[in-house]
């Protein structure tokens, strides 16, 4: 049963998780156009930035946590040439997406996705080089578990990069921010998806999540070395970087 004060995509008695779940497999045909539209394009170059703090790293095997349909895989295979990507995501109709952006980007060598759960990894422990994870960790139903499971799949001196919304603090910039993600872009997202919860999940997910020093905080209880906070456009978004 969820805490009270938890936030969900629907609001009912079912399980964090599992709301999550029916969230994305509803907007999954729509996601990526979402993306570029209700950022402006912004969330490309947000990836691009999280991925080279992995480049003097130079990971052979990289793991791709809520993947999604599998941006960050694509990029990483492009930008860091790794030998082995494996993106996971409870969302199977994301990751068919996901599939076939990967077969038409020629990468399916390299890129594999897989139905997996981020706080039950079916990986050794020490497998990896790298973990990302890209605007995912706000919606894990036991931050804790999940970050400690990324952690332990890591390899000792591995790195784990987190991308995240976060709440930018300067006026006028909070007030704009806050306006557009609670009254603008679900109403843009109820124009075009089928799931009229999903973008008012975002702000209040985003409201919700521990972010900045708290979220180093989490980090480093769960037994990270080096947690280090890059805050990018105003603070609207945050890239964490640790160590194992």
């Amino acid at each position: 049963m969820k805490e009270k004060s938890e936030v969900t995509p629907y609001n009912d008695a079912e399980a964090k998780k599992a709301q999550v779940e029916r969230m994305f497999d509803n907007i999954a045909p729509k996601y990526d156009l979402l993306n570029r539209v209700l950022s402006l394009g912004i969330d490309v170059q947000w990836r691009k930035k999280a991925l080279n703090y992995l480049r003097d790293l130079a990971p052979q095997t990289l793991l791709d946590v809520a993947t999604g349909t599998a941006d960050v895989a694509i990029m990483a295979a492009r930008r860091l040439a790794p030998k082995q990507i494996i993106g996971i995501d409870i969302a199977n109709q994301m990751l068919d997406f996901g599939r076939e952006k990967i077969v038409k980007a020629g990468l399916q060598d390299t890129i594999s996705l897989e139905t997996g759960d981020s706080e039950n990894l079916r990986f050794a422990d020490d497998s990896f080089d790298a973990v990302t994870v890209a605007f995912g960790v706000r919606n894990f139903e036991n931050l804790e578990k999940g970050l400690s499971e990324m952690r332990r799949v890591l390899r000792p001196g591995g790195r784990v990069v987190i991308l995240e919304f976060s709440k930018p603090g300067i006026f006028p910039i909070k007030q704009l921010y806050n306006s557009y993600f609670k009254y603008v872009l679900p109403m843009i997202g109820r124009l075009t998806s089928r799931d009229v919860r999903a973008y008012t999940y975002l702000f209040e997910s985003v409201q919700a999540f521990p972010e900045g020093q708290d979220f180093l905080n989490i980090l480093s209880k769960t037994g990270y070395q080096n947690p280090q906070c890059e805050r990018l456009t105003l603070g609207i978004c945050s890239i964490y970087i640790a160590e194992k």
